[in-house]
């Protein structure tokens, strides 16, 4: 026992080590909303191949997206402006210029069959009828190569990736793999080289990125006339050091830009969340901690206080962990965080809970002895429930892109931090602390020795929760019903992420604060209008669809905030949440709820995971009904939020199959009557973990100001509705499925 103690003792002495000295060393990227960033403005230009219309706008975006996602940078905004605009603010850049060079290219790779040199004009065939004339291209050594019309473009291009291949001397290189039938056709292009004699320049094989030749190889003598090189694999070579092999891979893995684009603008934005927003956010989680740390202290005395210095070092991991990774910290991003911080919370709960059942049950019972069965016992529920986060968040980090990504990404070091403080930190403090002589004389004030005022009205009163069942679920059945009538009814108000809008560009006599400005546009009826800062005179506001009177309204406050102002550009924009973005977030979502499903399957029954996902399900149709009966915006802020219900939804039916399943080993039992016992036990935890995360969210909703109330609002009412179905509608459900079968 001594020496786990002690071991555990020297990993999290090692975690917090290690993770102050990140925190303290290595900065963390704020979003757009948080911080700002730097703003392109890329104008598409039409071609005689390709017109210049909304559909190609909308597909620059996604593969501007795709490319912005592989240079590293996290939560871009990307929207189509105008009829020929788009434009890209990127948080947190160290390289704008880099970055602008980057998005600019148009990435056209094609690959051609080598015909001759410039010089070479004897064998030079004549082109057939309705072929165009060779292309004149320099190659690597500036010697000029005569090509004909490329065989194959970038479009039959499976993926690339950049290689060091230190054995064979040939340093950095592009591993490109074709798809489909581009298989073929690699192979008849390098077999009709393989043709020609070797050291000829027709024997090459040209590669061409934006009509410039990257690599033109000739074909190995191994490979046979005709047979050409099978297989769907080549590599590009050509003296890259690991930045340009790497850049060129990107580009090719991001695909060809639908239209050239040109750079017309690149300046500095401020955030899209004010000042004042972000210091009483701030604010918020510090009060809102700060009462959640004293009602767990309150609530479990000393054990409690070492839980709340267990929460600091969580905070402290997870701080440093996003800092290391070089994350970018946005709104969605602090809700994954959220999400991790009730966890944390929960865990430490279960752990106590269960100790003082021990406590209680064992007449010679130590507070050591009970805290190691209380460990031991909370371990499977901690795991399940956190892992079946975990998987969550990898699947929606690894299929989703932007937001939803970012919301993976902190849910997942979250949940690990989380882990680590309950499982590692709080138990090498509170086992060293139950070993002295105090904690064994005083049980009271260690906090072991009290079963709790919601335990002990539990006991006398032993309700019979369960006893009718399918009341619970008319219960439910009547809230879906209502909530459903608000989405068909009223319809759900979706943001200017999901549908586009206006945006207003202003020229301004003096600054604006950004803050005043979202004040007095909300008063004048445009409360979700999105304002940003660029310079001292400079102003946008970008909100939904305008009316001439909302933007001459809009305009008159901009112009008394500023003492004067002109509109410098005025256009429609696209949604933020493109379709491909939309639709890679469902996708996503509903492969993590089937990974979900099959992984509850297998640690208890198919019975517990379709009553879980069931209860999931009932808990998003009511809070977007809820929202839509309010008349409250459906927005990123709201995703953000939805997200974090459906992890807590989860987290709460997992406890309660949990105790369930451990009570199944009483075979005589009815199922009915191990569901009512299970619920009884694992009430407290529930009342205890949601009261400790509503502090939190409380604050945020009554300080965070106007920006972030939805987001607290929708988290609350997540979490009441998550509580509620975790008990009266997921246990239910397994209880009638359960007597069916």
């Amino acid at each position: 026992m001594n020496r786990s103690l002690h071991l555990r003792g020297l990993i999290a002495l090692a975690a917090v080590a290690v993770s102050l000295y990140v925190a303290l060393t290595v900065p963390i990227h704020l979003g757009l909303d948080l911080r700002g960033g730097t703003q392109i403005v890329l104008q598409t230009r039409p071609t005689a191949t390709a017109d210049e219309d909304g559909d190609a706008v909308e597909r620059t975006v996604e593969v501007l997206r795709d490319r912005i996602d592989a240079l590293g940078v996290a939560e871009p905004g990307i929207v189509g402006s105008g009829s020929n605009r788009i434009i890209v603010e990127l948080p947190g850049v160290q390289d704008p210029a880099k970055a602008a060079e980057l998005l600019g290219r148009t990435a056209q790779l094609t690959f051609h069959p080598v015909v001759g040199t410039a010089s070479d004009t004897d064998d030079v065939p004549e082109p057939q009828p309705g072929r165009p004339r060779p292309l004149v291209l320099p190659d690597e050594s500036g010697q000029l190569l005569r090509l004909e019309a490329a065989t194959l473009t970038g479009k039959d291009v499976r993926k690339a990736a950049a290689r060091f291949d230190q054995q064979s001397g040939a340093g950095w290189h592009v591993t490109v793999d074709f798809e489909g039938a581009g298989k073929d056709g690699w192979a008849r292009l390098t077999g009709a080289a393989a043709c020609r004699p070797t050291g000829d320049p027709s024997r090459r094989v040209a590669i061409v990125l934006d009509d410039k030749i990257v690599s033109s190889p000739q074909v190995d003598p191994s490979v046979a006339c005709r047979s050409g090189i099978t297989g769907g694999s080549t590599q590009i070579t050509g003296s890259f050091d690991d930045a340009e092999a790497r850049e060129l891979a990107l580009l090719i893995n991001g695909g060809a830009l639908p239209v050239p684009v040109e750079i017309v603008e690149q300046r500095t934005v401020g955030p899209t969340l004010g000042s004042a927003a972000i210091t009483a956010s701030a604010w918020a989680a510090v009060i809102g901690t700060a009462l959640t740390s004293l009602f767990i202290i309150v609530v479990y005395r000393f054990l409690g206080l070492l839980a709340t210095v267990s929460l600091a070092c969580y905070g402290l991991v997870s701080y440093a962990a996003l800092a290391a990774l070089g994350a970018t910290l946005t709104l969605p991003g602090l809700a994954g965080f959220v999400l991790a911080i009730g966890m944390a919370v929960d865990a430490n709960v279960l752990v106590f809970e269960r100790a003082r059942e021990e406590y209680a049950s064992r007449l010679r019972s130590t507070p050591r002895s009970s805290l190691t069965a209380g460990f031991r016992g909370a371990l499977s529920a901690i795991a399940d429930s956190n892992i079946t986060t975990l998987i969550a968040a990898g699947l929606l980090f690894f299929l989703a892109s932007g937001p939803v990504r970012g919301f993976g990404v902190t849910l997942g070091i979250g949940v690990l931090a989380s882990m680590l403080s309950a499982l590692v930190v709080t138990r090498v403090l509170a086992e060293y602390a139950a070993a002295r002589s105090w904690a064994r004389r005083r049980p009271g004030l260690f906090g072991i020795a009290h079963t709790g005022t919601v335990r002990d009205h539990l006991t006398r009163r032993n309700p019979q929760l369960m006893r009718h069942p399918r009341r619970w679920l008319a219960v439910s059945a009547a809230a879906l019903v209502l909530a459903g009538s608000g989405i068909a009814l009223r319809g759900l108000d979706l943001g200017v992420e999901f549908t586009g809008g206006r945006l207003v560009e202003y020229t301004t006599a003096t600054a604006v604060d950004p803050d005043r400005a979202r004040a007095s546009l909300a008063e004048a009826g445009l409360p979700d209008a999105v304002v940003q800062t660029s310079g001292d005179d400079r102003l946008t506001v970008r909100t939904g669809p305008l009316t001439d009177d909302q933007k001459a309204g809009a305009t008159e406050v901009v112009r008394e905030l500023a003492g004067g102002a002109e509109v410098l550009r005025d256009e429609s924009i696209g949604p933020s949440l493109g379709k491909e973005l939309r639709r890679g977030a469902l996708v996503a979502l509903a492969v993590a709820l089937g990974a979900q499903l099959v992984y509850l399957a297998a640690r208890f029954r198919w019975l517990f995971a379709t009553a879980s996902v069931a209860a999931l399900a009932h808990d998003v149709v009511i809070l977007t009904g809820v929202f839509a009966w309010l008349g409250k915006p459906v927005d990123g802020v709201f995703l953000a939020a939805l997200l974090t219900v459906i992890g807590y939804s989860v987290n709460d039916s997992v406890v309660v199959f949990d105790r369930v399943r451990e009570l199944g080993h009483h075979r005589r039992t009815p199922f009915l009557d191990i569901t009512n016992r299970a619920l009884l036990q694992t009430l407290p935890r529930t009342v205890n973990t949601g009261m400790g995360a509503a502090f939190v969210l409380t604050a945020l909703a009554v300080l965070g100001g106007d920006t972030l109330t939805d987001f607290a609002l929708a988290l609350l009412i997540g979490l009441a509705v998550g509580t509620y179905s975790s008990m009266f509608t997921a246990a239910p459900l397994a209880v009638a499925l359960h007597d069916r079968g």
